[in-house]
């Protein structure tokens, strides 16, 4: 039988495993800070802040992909999972896949709401209006690795359209990041790749609008409350997190800081 190309991906990443398994849960904490999964500019900007305000703890991130992230909290070699995957129902993010891969459910607090999209030179010169312009012969894109949230909404994108991904020229040409996708573009390697509207507003791209997403911190109920997890989501709080994510168009802070799993329930 025959499946399409997507779907085999999307299976190889949800039944393979590509951390070593480990028994050991991370040491106590003792002032490095382990971050992996999905890259963001405004991730990498907070986490210099981070650093530069607390001189005696050190926050690094490890460029996995959203389920690289979630792989990596599974096997204890993080202590925050970045993600932005969507579910089914095309309404809500992460939860399905952490339960899946995690089993105990995390917790799950919000970094930020972020803006997906197209990204397009500058002029539109290709004249490329919706995902299904990137099915014609002309129009070259570059994409994102499987088992990045990007890369699920495109593949689904694609889907919906009736689309063959194997007839989109420059489906297999990956680039690792975001900003990676947006300088392609940019220098006009690529016509187009989808991407978030921070990129486009940084680079002077255009910008065709898909949807907003929630793009999600989890973090094992056990090391929540870990003075390094503590002070890196308390600074979610704080005025200078909010001015950074005003630099750039398509960030929404309204929910950053606030803890979407476990959820409130009726008299609580």
């Amino acid at each position: 039988m025959a499946f399409p190309r997507h779907l085999v991906e999307q299976w190889i990443e949800n039944n393979t495993i590509n951390f070593p398994k480990s028994g050991d849960p991370l040491p106590p904490y003792h002032g490095l800070l382990i971050i992996s999964g999905s890259n963001d500019l405004l991730l990498d900007k907070t986490i210099a802040l981070f650093n530069n305000l607390n001189p005696d703890n050190v926050a690094v991130f490890g460029n996995l992909g959203s389920m690289g992230g979630l792989r990596a909290l599974h096997n204890n070699l993080c202590h925050i999972a970045s993600s932005h995957l969507l579910e089914e129902n095309e309404n809500d993010y992460n939860f399905n896949f952490a339960s899946r891969e995690l089993g105990d459910m995390p917790a799950v607090c919000n970094f930020c709401r972020r803006e997906q999209g197209i990204i397009l030179q500058k002029g539109n010169p290709k004249a490329i209006l919706k995902i299904a312009d990137f099915a014609k012969p002309e129009i070259q894109i570059v994409n994102r690795p499987p088992g990045t949230g990007t890369r699920l909404l495109f593949d689904r994108e694609l889907n919906n359209a009736g689309i063959d991904c194997e007839k989109v020229k420059g489906y297999d040409n990956e680039v690792s990041r975001h900003l990676d996708a947006g300088v392609e573009v940019l220098t006009g390697r690529a016509d187009a790749a989808v991407c978030i509207r921070p990129v486009a507003s940084l680079l002077g791209l255009d910008f065709i609008s898909l949807r907003w997403e929630r793009y999600d911190l989890l973090i094992r109920k056990e090391k929540f409350f870990e003075r390094g997890i503590q002070l890196f989501l308390g600074l979610l709080h704080e005025e200078s997190f909010h001015t950074i994510a005003k630099q750039f168009d398509g960030y929404d802070t309204s929910l950053s800081g606030k803890v979407v799993f476990p959820q409130k329930t009726a008299g609580h």
